[in-house]
């Protein structure tokens, strides 16, 4: 299984088509919000299966703030992060995770790449690609084979 991962694209469409060339053929893309309106555009790129939640600029819309999904056989935690202060440390987001009983948790909002590994939880961040904070326009790819997650950074 791969999964491209992206967030914070804030309808800055003409970077979308590159991220789907970097996520290379995935089998699930994840948005992580910043803005729900650029599904629209993925859907110009990729046919196949895509995930995505609301962030703090996505307004008067159903798409919810979280979701919880099983994905290959690991449990993922899925929001934008703003809820969770993770602007600043991703404390929050790992009581949160734990609360869920969580193998991966995906956030964006503060436009800087992460991957950490904590008390056996992921914490994947894939930055911007519109705006980001780090120098990096960037996105996430994250592969699970034989329930073995890795999870890259990926520059566009």
């Amino acid at each position: 299984m791969k999964i491209g991962v992206i967030s914070d694209t804030h309808r800055y469409t003409s970077i979308i088509s590159k991220a789907i060339e970097v996520f290379d053929k995935p089998d699930l893309i994840i948005h992580l919000g910043d803005n729900v309106q650029d599904i629209c555009s993925i859907e110009k790129f990729y046919k196949g299966r895509i995930i995505n939640v609301r962030g703090n600029c996505d307004f008067s819309t159903d798409v919810p703030e979280e979701r919880i999904e099983d994905i290959a056989g690991k449990r993922f935690f899925i929001t934008h992060g703003h809820r969770y202060d993770v602007k600043y440390d991703i404390l929050r987001i790992k009581y949160r995770a734990m609360e869920l009983n969580a193998d991966v948790v995906l956030f964006g909002h503060s436009h800087v790449s992460m991957i950490d590994y904590d008390e056996g939880i992921w914490f994947i961040n894939p930055g911007s690609p519109s705006y980001p904070r780090n120098g990096s326009r960037s996105v996430a790819v994250i592969k699970i084979e034989n329930e073995r997650i890795n999870a890259s950074i990926k520059e566009i």
